[in-house]
């Protein structure tokens, strides 16, 4: 069906219809608007986090500084309990650090109140776990659309549709996370992610527990969301997953041990 609208000496002008795949691009670029060109998407500054263990204090990081710029695909990789995990949940400011600074876009997320980091957070940060974290009773298309209840996606419906198809999913819209596969409830989530145009992606072991194709599907769409503009930090034990990156980063005790770009 035409749609109008009235053009601004009063007569009805016909719009064009806009396919789901074009209304994607468009909120992507947007989203990539209002950031100074010279800073990273993502600051970490002498960040900082402790925990109280058995009478002993373990420093899960310890000073850790990291830089993600727009276009970056960073991996973090280490052996387990090396405060990977910890460090991508304070980057997304989930996890209050005892010391140091996180940016994102620019903004202090620990300066803001909690309401505001998390207003900044729904616009501009995407996550995928390895666990999935999708709403058990909710079908595909509505996991794919429950970020638009926290913050504005323009366009939501046809976003969500386009991303369904995106990555294979449109004839398991109506299905609930119980009726599909390990890797279709993987790209769900990362439909999911990338629903609001987000500027960073944040991936805890996103590949941990698919098959080979599926994580291919998977990683490719971080690098393409990377190569198309965005920040992409990815932690992993996989280093077929970190071949994915444009720059590793290797931790161990909390501590940056090691950096390095990926070969061309």
């Amino acid at each position: 069906m035409q749609t109008t609208f009235r053009a601004r000496h009063g007569r009805p002008c016909p719009r064009r219809a806009v396919g789901p795949a074009r209304l994607h691009r468009r909120a992507l670029r947007l989203s990539f608007r209002g950031v100074p060109a010279d800073l990273p998407t993502l600051r970490v500054e002498s960040l900082a986090k402790h925990y109280a263990a058995g009478g002993h204090t373990v420093h899960a990081v310890a000073g850790v500084s990291l830089d993600v710029a727009a276009g970056e695909f960073v991996s973090v990789q280490g052996p387990s309990g090396c405060g990977k995990s910890t460090l991508l949940l304070a980057a997304g400011g989930l996890l209050r650090p005892d010391a140091g600074t996180v940016r994102v876009a620019g903004a202090d997320l620990y300066a803001l109140s909690t309401d505001a980091r998390a207003a900044h957070r729904a616009r501009l940060v995407g996550f995928v776990f390895q666990r999935f974290h999708l709403v058990p009773y909710l079908s595909v298309l509505d996991n794919v659309l429950a970020p638009s209840l926290g913050t504005f996606v323009p366009d939501a419906p046809a976003r969500a549709r386009a991303l369904v198809e995106r990555f294979g999913l449109a004839d398991r819209a109506r299905h609930r996370p119980s009726e599909l596969s390990t890797g279709e409830r993987q790209r769900t989530a990362l439909a999911r992610a990338l629903l609001p145009g987000p500027k960073l992606l944040l991936a805890d072991e996103p590949t941990g527990n698919l098959d080979a194709e599926n994580a291919r599907v998977v990683l490719g769409a971080l690098r393409a969301f990377a190569q198309g503009g965005g920040a992409v930090l990815l932690v992993t034990h996989d280093p077929e997953a970190a071949a994915y990156a444009t720059r590793t980063v290797r931790m161990r005790h909390g501590r940056v041990v090691d950096e390095a770009a990926a070969e061309p």
